[in-house]
């Protein structure tokens, strides 16, 4: 059994394509209350090696880095013992063993993990296994590392994993590695951060020429950028806000196997006096089209964390009418900045406004992005989305500042109750604690009053 990765980060980019498509991986199910299961993650999901050299210097070798996670949260876990099987390698690739791994035979070495986190934590207890293809090994040949694994829980229940493996495969070509970007937090509105971009070739081709490409948040302007680069919208939806602006630069250089690439200037960025949480995703390829041979460290992520605040507000309605008349009822949001607020990376929305309906009256029509519920919040069995007693309505997953968004309600007066009043209130896209961001709470509330008394 494989359990798929699962991704922590959407990539602008990649979302970019298709507008709000963000879904990055799958999970587990969650384990009961009384049970637990052990997965073994390997990152790259597969191997793809630069061919040897016959007489040359060797292409560095590449990392395959192998981490234990469980899903019982009630579980602490530990005593790992991860068994790796390189015997499906012979003849296509060489390994050597870090340190937390004792060779069992030619084939087989058993490596200690002493704390396992939950599965999507990361963890600094890696197995980091160093690959490198074998000299002879033709290009296209294909090999196997298998992996088996043990644990025992805190409480003395002893977990195995299922089946995982992690194929190789030996190739030809560039194979450029952007260094991570570090991340930078505190960051004050009209402040400089640095933006950092150099990679290594370690494949065994030359890149002839890159391509460096820019997503950049809504609250940054890159600085220093060279004169061939272009910028345009990154196709985040239509109108005259552009919450994400790609910029493609093109550099002749070429970087050599073992070369390094760098920026003929720094390039540094500004945030806005709207900026909040921001980054710019950075993406670099050969500009010749030659296929990279490990894709994944082609990409990083500059987390800009701004020290700014967005005042999110809504607004009620008071209404009078009849039995048996509709009114409308135009609850509001309003984003009161200054900052924005953005979601781009894991495409949540930004915020929810929760609208209970007034006693004595029915819910005919709701806005789209409004889901009903019971009154206690739970789940709505009824077949229509009309009729309620209670709605959550999701915000979009970006709010400019100063943005007001109209929710109307088409409220049906079934029975005429003086002051019957219902709740407005804005809360985070999941749980009902304070958004960080807010500074001020009065205005997270408001009410539906219908038929006020005099």
């Amino acid at each position: 059994m494989k359990k798929p990765s699962t991704g922590r980060v959407a990539r602008l980019g990649a979302c970019a394509a298709v507008a709000g498509l963000v879904t990055v991986g799958l999970t587990a199910a969650p384990a009961l209350a009384d049970s637990d299961q052990l997965w073994v993650t390997a990152t790259p999901w597969q191997l793809v090696l630069p061919k040897a050299s016959e007489t040359g210097p060797q292409p560095a070798p590449t990392t395959l880095s192998l981490r234990l996670n469980h899903d019982n949260a009630a579980n602490q876990v530990v005593d790992g013992k991860l068994t790796v099987d390189v015997s499906g390698l012979a003849g296509i690739a060489d390994v050597t063993w870090p340190e937390n791994c004792a060779p069992a035979d030619a084939t087989t070495a058993v490596c200690a993990v002493s704390d396992i986190p939950l599965s999507g934590e990361d963890s600094t207890d890696k197995v980091r296994v160093q690959v490198r293809a074998a000299v002879g090994a033709a290009v296209g040949a294909t090999g196997r590392i298998s992996y088996r694994a043990t644990a025992t829980t805190t409480t003395g229940e002893q977990l195995t994993a299922g089946e995982n493996w992690t194929d190789v495969r030996v190739a030809t070509g560039p194979d450029l590695a952007l260094a991570p970007v570090p991340g930078s937090t505190g960051v004050a509105p009209g402040a400089t951060v640095p933006v950092p971009v150099s990679a290594v070739n370690r494949g065994d081709q030359p890149a002839r020429g890159v391509r460096v490409t820019y997503y950049v948040t809504r609250g940054l302007t890159l600085n220093g950028l060279a004169p061939q680069c272009v910028s345009a919208p990154a196709g985040w939806g239509e109108g005259p806000i552009h919450p994400v602006t790609k910029v493609d630069c093109a550099y002749e250089d070429v970087v050599q196997p073992g070369g390094t690439f760098t920026l003929p200037s720094p390039v540094t960025a500004t945030v806005a006096a709207y900026g909040l949480q921001e980054r710019v995703d950075i993406g670099l390829e050969a500009l010749d089209g030659a296929e990279d041979l490990q894709p994944e460290d082609n990409g990083a992520i500059k987390s800009v964390g701004v020290t700014n605040t967005a005042d999110f507000a809504v607004r009620g309605a008071r209404l009078t009418g009849a039995a048996g008349e509709t009114v409308t009822a135009q609850v509001t949001f309003r984003n009161r900045g200054p900052a924005w607020v953005a979601n781009l990376g894991s495409g949540d929305p930004v915020g929810r406004v929760d609208v209970t309906i007034p006693q004595g009256a029915t819910a005919t029509g709701v806005p789209d992005t409004c889901q009903p519920r019971t009154a206690d919040g739970g789940w709505w069995e009824g077949e229509e989305r009309t009729g309620a007693p209670r709605y959550q309505c999701d915000l979009p997953i970006w709010v400019a500042e100063q943005q007001t968004l109209n929710l109307p309600f088409q409220l049906r007066i079934d029975t005429v109750v003086t002051g019957a009043k219902g709740a407005v209130v804005v809360r985070p896209p999941y749980g009902d604690e304070r958004l960080p961001f807010d500074p001020k709470a009065a205005n997270d509330k408001a009410k539906i009053v219908l038929n006020p008394a005099a």
